[in-house]
């Protein structure tokens, strides 16, 4: 299946061009917070306003973006999110070597990218269905997640060598390039010939209609709320790295770098189990009774020091971050399988809306936790939610998807 994948040149040009992208973008996800703490002096609560705002533009205009998405075609929207991103980006730069950079930028800078990446996911998913077809999409996802993963690992690992030896702002320009990069490779991407689309619908009925759907269908709303718990603890759990792992207990900016990579590398060992697990388990129950096995290494994460304890708090966050390689593999698939076509945008733009604003939601509260409480406050408020986040599964329709709901994809979407 995976050889398969790899021989159209469509599916191969998607996965090329979102391998580099997801690299250059976890460069940038370690280097702007370092930028803003090394070279800026940012606190706590600027550090965390920071992480908030690549998110939060997903609560003004996620639903509006799906509604576009289902409108027009998708590889342009991704080629168009790909260049914004890359002339946003290399402002960072620009702006250091001519000695004017200040956090007010990295705060624009923050959400036009977050708006970018918006548009781009948003018509990613949308594409990948029609793309492989329903029959295809759990090894496509697992190829998706997995590849993004192993890009995390080296991303995070090489953002910290790199923004010690040349700096943050070299950091954030090798992830400039790599959305040009992203941008040419998108061009050997066909576009599959879209369904009927919504457009002679006015554009509020047309959102509402989303939303509707996802409110509606008992499986996407147990999705939504154990992403949105698990959204809201992580940022909880890793914003204030930096001000804990570079300024408080004095480690080197590489010891952040390979901490952030372990999780990268747990997210590629889950995604590269969710396709046995979800044979084994189905999706929903597969995503339940990992998160169940996982939930406790939640409470090892604020121990997180010098000594042993570094090493036991990047265990838990490996474990941790398993779990969400085989949910996103899992639980997108679901999603996608239980949409049809043109409700496709809607639905991952809504879904994204609940996900990244609580992600959005997690870095404002670590920024505010951090400042009135402590660093570790933060975090052991984010090992709380996480350490719960289950309990949506097991109350939810979720936890009976079976193998059987699992094999059934290809068959027609529920509305």
């Amino acid at each position: 299946m995976t050889t398969n994948l790899l021989r159209e040149r469509g599916f191969r040009s998607l996965y090329l061009a979102a391998a580099v992208s997801q690299l250059g973008s976890q460069i940038t996800y370690v280097a702007l917070p370092l930028l803003a703490v090394t070279v800026l002096g940012a606190g706590a609560g600027e550090v965390g306003l920071l992480s908030a705002l690549s998110t939060l533009t997903v609560l003004v205009l996620g639903l509006p973006a799906g509604a576009w998405v289902d409108r027009v075609r998708r590889r342009p929207v991704m080629v168009a999110a790909d260049l914004v991103r890359a002339a946003v980006l290399l402002s960072v730069p620009v702006a250091w070597w001519a000695g004017w950079l200040g956090m007010g930028q990295l705060y624009v800078v923050a959400a036009l990218v977050g708006a970018g990446s918006l548009a781009f996911d948003v018509a990613s998913y949308s594409l990948v269905p029609g793309l492989v077809g329903r029959d295809r999409l759990t090894a496509a996802n697992s190829m998706l997640v997995g590849t993004s993963a192993g890009m995390d690992v080296a991303g995070r690992g090489v953002a910290g060598v790199l923004a010690q030896v040349a700096g943050a702002p070299m950091a954030i320009l090798v992830d400039a390039l790599s959305y040009l990069w992203s941008a040419l490779w998108l061009r050997h991407v066909p576009e599959p010939t879209p369904a009927a689309p919504p457009a002679r619908l006015p554009l509020v009925p047309q959102i509402t209609e989303g939303v509707r759907f996802l409110f509606g269908n008992p499986l996407l709303v147990g999705v939504a709320v154990q992403g949105a718990m698990a959204n809201l603890a992580f940022p909880l759990c890793s914003v204030l790295l930096p001000v804990l792992v570079v300024d408080q207990l004095g480690h080197p900016e590489w010891v952040l770098g390979a901490f952030l990579a372990v999780g990268g590398a747990g997210v590629l060992a889950g995604s590269a189990s969710a396709h046995l697990i979800g044979r084994r388990l189905g999706p929903g129950r597969g995503a339940w009774l990992v998160s169940l096995a996982t939930a406790p290494a939640a409470l090892l994460v604020p121990q997180l020091d010098r000594g042993p304890w570094l090493w036991l708090a990047a265990a838990a966050w490996f474990v941790l971050t398993f779990r969400t390689g085989v949910n996103n593999v899992l639980l997108v698939s679901l999603r996608q399988q239980v949409t049809p076509d043109d409700m496709l945008g809607r639905m991952t733009a809504t879904m994204r809306l609940l996900l990244m604003g609580a992600l959005g939601l997690g870095g404002l509260l670590a920024g505010l936790i951090g400042e009135l409480w402590g660093v570790r406050a933060s975090l052991w408020a984010g090992a709380a939610v996480m350490a719960l986040s289950w309990v949506p599964i097991l109350l939810s329709p979720l936890r009976h998807a079976g193998p059987a709901a699992y094999s059934s994809g290809g068959t027609s979407p529920a509305r």
